[in-house]
């Protein structure tokens, strides 16, 4: 399929998407891999290791949503076909994983409120971490279907099974590769929320595993490529930018790891999300233009000049409302407590 040319609007659009899903990954996934610290949650701080990831996403996981729903708003009124083509290719995961982000929510308020320690507050507990785990892989999965080529669309309808394209090798490691990625986003950010001492180091450890099974899984959702998504796996080896753009990803990813073993927190979490970013563009750059490959461009699946310069309009209206209020909200929640006056 030869691509049409893409108006700079959709060039604008598409980069909001693209922006928003970044930001819901940094964060909203970070809340993932909480979640997945509190159900692997062990030894004699388990407790407060508990404890502390409550804290740490206890104020802030309902705005993170903000970042999808964005996602979603723009991507429906902006590119309305590709909306639709993967809303009905992928109802069984997306069902899952909205189902996963409710539970999860859900819990963690009902557990907070909870006498500590009883039974239910535990099956709470369960519930939130385990939905966590899953919601993140599910997310992967469908990445790893919309790259993959198994999801065909002829005339605009979604043809073939609706389990193939996302129950395959590929897409499953993709989406473990995703759920390591928010239990390496997760730890390494807790690293530097935390200032009890032996739980920085708890984090730290945690951290350190889990960047190495994201390298592990990685080379694994690559390896699978050959078969899983064959036209981004000859994108990633074959564009002018691949191999340099793999080098920058590399040095994110040791830097990320040789911080974490240097005790150097916040360099850690910067490379951290350097590596995420370059991951999630990565995948964007190899994937383009198709929104659904191989069937589905981005341009085709634009909405009118006329609406998608509307939605522009709403977003730029809409950005002085919604960022000061969220840094507002970062400010008051995540800010460091004050430390004592001297006695």
């Amino acid at each position: 399929m030869n691509a049409a040319p893409i108006s700079g609007v959709s060039w604008l659009l598409a980069g909001v998407i693209f922006v928003a899903l970044c930001l819901y990954f940094l964060l909203g996934g970070a809340d993932f891999g909480g979640g997945v610290w509190d159900l692997l949650a062990r030894g004699p701080r388990a407790a407060a290791q508990r404890r502390a990831v409550e804290a740490a996403i206890g104020p802030i996981w309902e705005a993170n949503h903000v970042w999808l729903i964005l996602v979603v708003v723009v991507f429906f009124t902006g590119f309305p076909p590709a909306f639709a083509a993967i809303s009905v290719a992928l109802h069984v995961p997306l069902t899952l994983f909205v189902v996963g982000v409710v539970l999860r929510g859900s819990a963690f308020a009902f557990r907070a409120s909870d006498t500590e320690g009883d039974v239910q507050q535990r099956r709470w507990g369960l519930i939130f971490s385990s939905a966590s785990t899953i919601a993140p892989v599910l997310l992967g999965m469908m990445v790893g279907a919309l790259c993959s080529g198994r999801i065909r669309i002829s005339d605009g309808i979604v043809t073939g099974s609706f389990f193939t394209p996302w129950l395959a090798p590929f897409p499953l490691a993709v989406g473990l590769f995703a759920l390591a990625l928010c239990a390496f986003l997760a730890a390494t950010y807790l690293t530097v929320e935390v200032t009890d001492e032996d739980l920085r180091e708890d984090f730290r450890r945690r951290a350190l595993g889990a960047g190495l099974v994201v390298g592990v899984l990685a080379l694994a959702a690559f390896a699978l490529s050959g078969q899983g998504g064959p036209r981004v796996r000859q994108a990633l080896m074959l564009r002018r930018w691949s191999w340099p753009f793999h080098a920058l990803t590399a040095t994110a990813a040791v830097t990320a790891l040789a911080a974490l073993r240097a005790r150097r927190y916040r360099l850690a979490r910067a490379a951290v999300v350097a590596q995420t970013v370059l991951i999630l563009l990565g995948w964007g750059l190899s994937q383009f233009p198709f929104v659904v490959v191989p069937d589905l461009t981005l341009m085709a699946a634009a909405s009118s000049a006329r609406a998608q310069r509307l939605l522009l309009i709403v977003l730029l209206a809409g950005l002085p409302v919604l960022v000061p209020s969220l840094i507002v909200l970062f400010r008051v929640f995540k800010a460091p407590a004050p430390r004592a006056p001297p006695p």
